[in-house]
């Protein structure tokens, strides 16, 4: 069964602003389908930290969590940090006031528990339709406030949603089974209730449910790796439900735009992390295209440089903006990261290689021939740098040739120009070293 979302949301039909919150640390999915839906009805997305056990408390946790909203352009418009089985057999229900104060003066640990009560009234969930849970049946009496003075996750979730406006609850399917207990709790202190969304669980590909631990590991890592924030968004929402087809690509804008609490259906949604750097390139194509986010991936990569090659006598030339703007341009398309231009399969572009002429010789003895050829080709006056008009013009070359093969050529010019046999074509690293680069490389080989 799935909910079709009304043209306004009660809330919106009462004149109340839509306000959202992010709970765990982990789930960006859970906070991302939360921070587009406040966005889309022009309402509040709250990052909340509830820690209700003292002993489990991490310094900084709060913190690493805003950093990585920050990160994937989801940041909170507020944020607040609260730092507040077996069934149980209700056995103290029934204590007189006599018993109790008897009990405490002999110092024996004491909490607070909340009375639950059967024939528990169902709860229209924005997912998963019609439901109830009589909680009463299979759980005693739950702890609300502990010895320690600090409430239970249970207590303090209601009573922060209540106080801090809370009017709509996208979470985990897991809590869908505490969702009455909850709705207990709000008749208990006469509080109208947010509206609840459970989402469907997100599974690895094989299957295994993304735990909230992994979650945050997974979040820090493909940072840490140079993958997009968008292309993060951008997965975790394709392979989900929510949006009227898939679609690779969209921008947190499009999702926005897009995004349909009614669409979410009940089904597990597998992540295929393969694909991932398919969708990062599909974004960091569309930063190269844009002329800021460029330039910002112009500083990366110089730095990146700096950092891989910096000990192996990088020209400064190779950091010039110009000519890092155009191996970005250049590569557009064919990298999926952005640190794959300081793989050893690019290092030509930052380090110029040391290659003799004695190993051009030993695969072909026309090595001068060629290269007298090729230095013609790239100083003619109206020399086209482009991959395709390259590509015919040395297809011309190797035919003035008498015994040189192309592949034969191909792997001449590659080792003198990148010191490897692997990487580009030959055309393309022309192309991106430029007429003088490739010039003086030859020329440099045939001297030594």
């Amino acid at each position: 069964f799935r909910l079709q979302t009304p043209a306004q949301t009660p809330c919106e039909a009462a004149g109340l602003q839509v306000r959202t919150r992010f709970l765990h640390l982990g789930g960006l999915r859970t906070a991302l389908y939360n921070y587009i839906f406040a966005k889309k009805h022009q309402g509040t997305f709250i990052l909340r930290v509830e820690d209700t056990d003292q002993n489990r408390v991490v310094p900084g946790a709060a913190e690493g969590i805003e950093d990585m909203l920050n990160w994937a352009g989801i940041p909170p418009d507020e944020k607040s940090v609260v730092l507040i089985s077996p069934r149980y057999d209700n056995r103290c229900r029934h204590l007189t006031a006599t018993e109790v104060a008897q009990k405490l003066s002999q110092g024996l640990d004491c909490v607070i528990r909340f009375r639950l009560e059967k024939g528990v009234e169902p709860f229209q969930d924005l997912v998963y339709g019609w439901n109830k849970h009589e909680v009463a049946e299979v759980e005693g009496d739950p702890v609300i406030l502990k010895g320690d003075g600090f409430p239970t996750y249970h207590l303090a979730n209601v009573v922060d949603d209540h106080y801090m406006g809370i009017t709509h609850v996208l979470r985990g399917t897991e809590w869908l089974a505490s969702t009455s207990k909850h709705l207990l709790l709000y008749k208990a202190f006469g509080w109208e209730p947010p509206q609840f969304g459970h989402l469907p669980l997100l599974l690895n590909k094989d299957g295994g449910k993304l735990s909230k631990r992994q979650g945050d590991i997974f979040l820090e890592r493909f940072a840490r790796d140079g993958f997009l924030p968008e292309a993060l968004l951008d997965i975790i929402t394709n392979c989900g439900s929510g949006f009227a087809e898939k679609q690779m690509g969209r921008t947190l804008e499009e999702l926005i735009s897009q995004f349909e609490v009614g669409r979410i259906t009940t089904h597990s949604a597998l992540l295929d992390l393969e694909a991932l750097p398919e969708f990062n390139r599909i974004h960091l194509t569309r930063h190269i295209e844009n002329q800021g986010l460029r330039q910002k991936l112009v500083r990366e990569l110089q730095g990146l440089v700096e950092l891989i090659y910096g000990d192996q006598q990088v020209d400064p030339d190779v950091l010039e903006n110009e000519y890092v703007e155009r191996v970005l341009l250049l590569r557009k398309g064919h990298i999926s990261l952005l640190k794959d231009l300081v793989s050893s399969d690019y290092s030509y572009l930052w380090v110029r290689p040391s290659v003799s002429r004695q190993q051009l010789q030993t695969i072909s003895a026309e090595v001068d021939k060629i290269g007298k050829l090729v230095l013609g080709l790239l100083t003619r006056p109206a020399a086209a740098l482009t991959v395709e008009e390259l590509n015919k013009e040395l297809r011309s070359v190797q035919k003035q040739t008498r015994e040189t093969k192309y592949s034969s050529m191909m792997q001449l010019l590659r080792l003198a120009l990148s010191g490897r046999q692997h990487g580009p074509s030959v055309a393309e690293m022309m192309v991106t070293l430029g007429a003088e680069e490739v010039c003086g490389r030859i020329h440099r080989a045939l001297a030594s």
